[in-house]
């Protein structure tokens, strides 16, 4: 993708979501065999909700981390927002919770200190900029708030390069473009994630953005990868 401006970036990838709403949830599934299920439970438990805690799932899409929390902790008050309103359409037909807000990563319409953890799911390597989305996040926590992210991250090379690969930009564009008609949008996500910051410098920006205890695991071949810190 060519350099884009804030505002033109922020309206592709709005427009690109928008497209691939309807089997945005189904193609998750396909492409990390479900394991992105498993992901995000252990985004929530280590986002430690205690009953009442409110939680922001920014980046929310249709929703998938904010029916988790209210899962895992029922009483907790969960708000999800996303800038694109199609996806948010498809998560309210779940009609689990009502809380939806349209809200830009980069510029949250939250109070200071109002959450008591801050999760995201595959928003972060979408941001034209990282660092003022990490130091939103960081203004809207409570201290000793809970920031966890989930997205994907440069793997590093190994004896299944090759393998990756191939799956990541011949057999996700070719299945995404048979289910949603849009293999553009699913050529994107690999380049996105080809092109994203390591695992341990995304850590280092969450580090300089304020946050404290910050650490990651990988998982799935080293492409995926969960961060969690504290404010």
């Amino acid at each position: 993708m060519t350099q884009l401006t804030e505002k033109e970036h922020s309206q592709y990838v709005r427009d690109l979501f928008s497209r691939i709403a309807p089997r945005y949830d189904l193609m998750n599934r396909l492409m990390t065999g479900g394991q992105d299920v498993h992901w995000r439970r252990e985004v929530i438990h280590r986002a430690e909700l205690k009953s009442g805690a409110f939680l922001l799932d920014i980046g929310a899409g249709t929703g998938d981390l904010a029916r988790e929390a209210k899962r895992q902790q029922p009483n907790a008050k969960v708000c999800a927002a996303d800038f694109t309103l199609e996806m948010m359409r498809v998560g309210q037909q779940y009609d689990l919770f009502n809380n939806w807000s349209a809200a830009d990563a980069l510029r949250l319409p939250f109070a200071d200190n109002t959450f008591d953890a801050v999760v995201s799911g595959f928003l972060v390597r979408n941001v034209s900029s990282v660092d003022q989305t990490l130091r939103e996040q960081f203004r809207v926590l409570k201290d000793g708030g809970h920031i966890v992210i989930l997205d994907t991250t440069r793997p590093r090379r190994n004896i299944l390069s090759p393998l990756i690969w191939i799956h990541m930009h011949m057999v996700i564009p070719l299945v995404g473009g048979l289910l949603s008609g849009e293999q553009r949008a699913y050529k994107y996500l690999p380049d996105t994630t080809e092109n994203f910051l390591t695992a341990e410098t995304l850590a280092d920006r969450m580090s300089a953005a304020g946050f404290k205890r910050v650490g990651f695991q990988r998982r799935m071949f080293g492409t995926i990868a969960i961060h969690w810190g504290k404010k």
